[in-house]
């Protein structure tokens, strides 16, 4: 890491440690102690935002602390860490820490994120929508993006991009793994003990009712609320400010039908209908 990233690191935990202090300072040391540390997670594009803004509203009704730092698989240059530097991340956290992550279900994670003292909030999105959110990413948001040449260069319509984050590509520098592939990875989440799945479309949709599952999810694992719940569940909601995120596009469930042709459908359906099933987004194959 270049010595300027590792300074502002350095700073950065500081701050955090100052925010700790402050929030000890307000609600006291014995509430904060009680809380769980919280992590966020979620699949490139299908809601790691969305969830870190509703996490950073508990910062108003109870001794969370928001620590201001990169997701714990990522450096302060965006780069992927090591599993050894994410297990080091995870451990770091303390009682009322925030934070989000691009975590698989898979060792060494699982036991970590999932013991006495943390709280996994998984956040999952319908993979057709994330599909077409990762193409306007990757092709108009974020030009550093390994696959922004391949898409804009190489292939020439919206249909073809579709189609290679459907099918995966592995041409010269574009590395990409089929959506069945990175599905796979996380499913496992869901099955998990002790973790909250929720679906990015309740989040937008049936906000209320997700909230309110959150809520009684920290409560069992040792938050206890001294704000109404209608008060919380409010605080929550208003900390979401979509276009407050850098990688804001548009959070509309369902978008992509406007995009996905018969073509797409058909690979799509190939290569991951059972995934749509499993996750309740489709019944069979009749879409």
């Amino acid at each position: 890491m270049k010595l300027s990233l590792q300074v502002k690191t350095v700073l950065k935990r500081m701050r955090w440690q100052g925010r700790r202090w402050q929030t000890a300072l307000r609600w006291g040391p014995a509430y904060l102690n009680s809380v769980p540390a919280i992590v966020g997670n979620a699949m490139p594009k299908s809601g790691s935002h969305l969830i870190i803004q509703v996490l950073q509203g508990l910062t108003k009704i109870g001794p969370f602390i928001n620590p201001g730092i990169p997701p714990l698989n990522r450096d302060e240059a965006n780069a992927k860490l090591t599993d050894d530097e994410i297990v080091r991340n995870i451990r770091r956290m303390r009682s009322g820490d925030i934070a989000y992550a691009y975590l698989p279900a898979r060792e060494p994670f699982v036991p970590l994120v999932t013991q006495s003292g943390k709280a996994l909030v998984f956040v999952y999105r319908d993979p057709r929508d994330m599909i077409v959110s990762h193409v306007f990413y990757a092709t108009q948001i974020h030009s550093g993006h390994g696959m922004h040449d391949y898409y804009t260069k190489i292939l020439n319509s919206m249909e073809e991009r579709i189609h290679a984050a459907i099918q995966g590509v592995d041409e010269g520098d574009a590395k990409l793994a089929n959506i069945r592939q990175k599905y796979l990875s996380y499913l496992d989440w869901l099955k998990t003990p002790g973790v909250l799945c929720l679906r990015f479309e309740d989040l937008i949709l049936n906000r209320e009712q997700a909230l309110n599952a959150l809520l009684d999810y920290l409560e069992e694992r040792g938050f206890k609320p001294r704000a109404a719940r209608e008060e919380a569940v409010l605080a929550l909601s208003e900390a979401i400010i979509p276009k407050k995120s850098g990688t804001f596009r548009k959070a509309q469930p369902g978008n992509w039908r406007e995009y996905f042709t018969e073509s797409n459908k058909v690979a799509f359906k190939a290569f991951a209908n059972d995934i749509l099933i499993e996750l309740g987004y489709e019944k069979d194959a009749d879409w």
